[in-house]
């Protein structure tokens, strides 16, 4: 591949994951390019080299199977002052119920509330409608309840490539394992608008 196609192959991953914006599969770009994955891993390194290199706000990473365009962290107090949003974390019961999702799925309302304790149809509802939670099928048990996981969003929420990238859990007894699930704050730094007030119920 000589240097001008080089050039215009980069030129065109960095147009369409900033048309895309957000993560867009290898296979895809690939596909979209008639280029093979090993000529788009190069492209991808090479372009990579060229964001840190220039005076650049954006840079290229890979997130949830895909790649895509991000401004640099160092950027961050602009944008905020920019935009003027002010970010709200995810209450509790989201945050404990995506925990255990996260860490137990594929699961079930039931098995959810028998963790939490609690009522989970709201909980849940809301997740779903945020996009960090979706229904992946059913458990082949009597009623055949809907079976739970994340979502791709969830993925780039965290900065996470994919749920292999999850922090591992204590080796603790069962018990103290479900303790860990109930009360979890692993991701209390998410910073995902809440703007519903959850109810004491939940």
């Amino acid at each position: 591949m000589n240097e001008e196609r080089k050039n215009e192959l980069k030129a065109a991953i960095e147009a369409i994951l900033f048309v895309s914006g957000e993560a867009v599969p290898a296979t895809k770009l690939a596909n979209t390019l008639s280029i093979s994955s090993i000529e788009l891993d190069e492209l991808i390194v090479s372009l990579q080299e060229d964001l840190q290199k220039e005076s650049s706000g954006l840079a290229l990473i890979k997130i949830a199977g895909g790649y895509r365009l991000c401004t640099k962290a160092k950027l961050a107090p602009y944008l905020q002052k920019f935009t003027q949003i002010v970010d709200k974390k995810l209450s509790q019961p989201l945050l404990e119920t995506l925990s255990i999702v996260a860490f137990k799925q594929p699961v079930t309302k039931q098995e959810i509330e028998e963790i939490r304790g609690v009522n989970s149809d709201k909980i849940l509802r809301r997740l779903v409608e945020r996009d960090l939670i979706q229904e992946i099928g059913r458990k082949k048990v009597i009623g055949r309840p809907i079976l739970y996981g994340t979502t791709n969003l969830f993925l780039q929420c965290f900065g996470l490539n994919d749920l292999k990238d999850l922090p591992e859990l204590p080796s603790t007894s069962y018990a103290e394992r479900e303790k860990i699930y109930q009360e979890s704050n692993l991701f209390s730094n998410m910073e995902i608008e809440d703007k519903d007030k959850e109810s004491t119920e939940e």
